[in-house]
């Protein structure tokens, strides 16, 4: 269909959905100043100045521009079927329906969990689904628990500027380099993921400290189920055909690409529950809060974790590049770099712990 380098094109369409995505935002920043700007008991920010939270408008608007874009390249390869694709746009429309409905209107946390739930199950049902073995049962389950998971911890992760951005545009950046990593040939699917990470990377400008436009659960829901699918698509297929369950080598790369959003909701989950205090119920107790105890500003917060979450690609990529004649140092690799980061962010959360207790 394209005479041309494919490159050509990838290119040609990030530089004009970054245009889009600059002017979505500026107009949302003008017209949009009220929507969203309340502090929820359930998840307050470490800022104290309240923002609108229109991002996810911008990122919602940018995914349809992609789908509509995808859709007009016809017979362009493509490795999302269909009904993929259709659960997909059923999902993401849900996921953001539910986030402008709690940044409106503060909804209570179970309808929350439930329209994630619903998700969730859209996706499984559209055939994005996390294969470990021929147990439909347990393919479900950790479906939904990787989908829900995520969406609650890209959710948790937005409570310091730009945070959940940069680790938001890491991982897509991550999962677009898998998806033309596939192949030479054209891949209409990448459209769609290019409108996104360029809607993200438009946004940043607007969300970086001190920001002046958030996310919100608008945009923090939409990103959950977006990135959890791709990656679902992408990233979780690598397994041995063997039909054994739970594989070591099939984690591995999603846990490398999603470290970030990983150690911090397993932290505050672990933390909270020794503490005897609801996982659910927000608090300023994240590994951004401790970094930032430990002395350093919010814009640095954000580049840490933007360098932690792109130092993991090239040992995703080692492992990708390498599927069918994997080492046992690989494995080990990848497991002890995941642990020494999650060592480290523990450490940091103690010293942040005893800073704050002094002060």
């Amino acid at each position: 269909m394209f005479g041309f380098d494919p490159s050509l094109i990838y290119i040609l369409a990030f530089a004009v959905f970054l245009v889009i995505s600059i002017s979505i935002n500026r107009l949302l920043l003008r017209f949009s100043r009220n929507l969203g700007t309340r502090e929820s008991d359930d998840m307050p920010r470490w800022s104290k100045e309240v923002k609108p939270s229109v991002g996810g408008i911008a990122f919602f608007i940018m995914f349809l521009i992609g789908t509509a874009a995808m859709g007009l390249m016809g017979d362009a390869a493509t490795s999302i079927t269909s009904l993929q694709l259709a659960g997909l746009f059923a999902a993401a429309t849900l996921a953001f329906l539910v986030g402008l409905a709690d940044d409106a209107y503060n909804t209570k946390p179970v309808l929350k969990f439930l329209g994630q739930f619903v998700c969730a199950n859209m996706l499984y049902f559209a055939d994005i689904s996390i294969e470990l073995g021929p147990s439909d049962g347990i393919n479900y389950f950790f479906t939904v628990l990787w989908v829900v998971g995520i969406m609650n911890s890209i959710n948790m992760l937005d409570n310091m500027d730009a945070v959940a951005t940069v680790v938001s545009i890491a991982i897509l950046g991550s999962v677009l380099m898998f998806v033309i990593g596939t192949g030479p040939q054209l891949q209409s699917s990448a459209v769609t993921i290019i409108a996104v990470l360029a809607g993200l990377i438009g946004f940043l400008g607007f969300n970086w400290y001190p920001s002046r436009i958030i996310m919100g659960d608008t945009g923090s829901q939409f990103l959950g189920v977006f990135l959890s699918a791709t990656a679902i698509i992408y990233l979780w297929p690598f397994k041995e055909p063997s039909g054994e369950y739970l594989q070591v080598r099939q984690f591995l790369i999603p846990m490398l690409i999603f470290i970030m959003p990983l150690i911090d909701t397993i932290t505050v989950f672990a933390r909270r529950i020794g503490r005897g205090q609801s996982p659910f119920v927000g608090g300023r107790d994240h590994t951004t809060h401790h970094l930032a105890y430990n002395g350093l500003r919010d814009d640095a917060v954000a580049v840490v974790f933007a360098l932690i979450s792109l130092l993991s690609l090239p040992l995703a990529w080692i492992l990708y590049r390498s599927f069918g004649q994997w080492q046992f140092i690989y494995i080990l690799l990848a497991i002890g770099y995941f642990v020494l980061m999650f060592i480290i962010f523990q450490v940091v959360h103690e010293r942040g712990k005893r800073r704050l207790n002094k002060s």
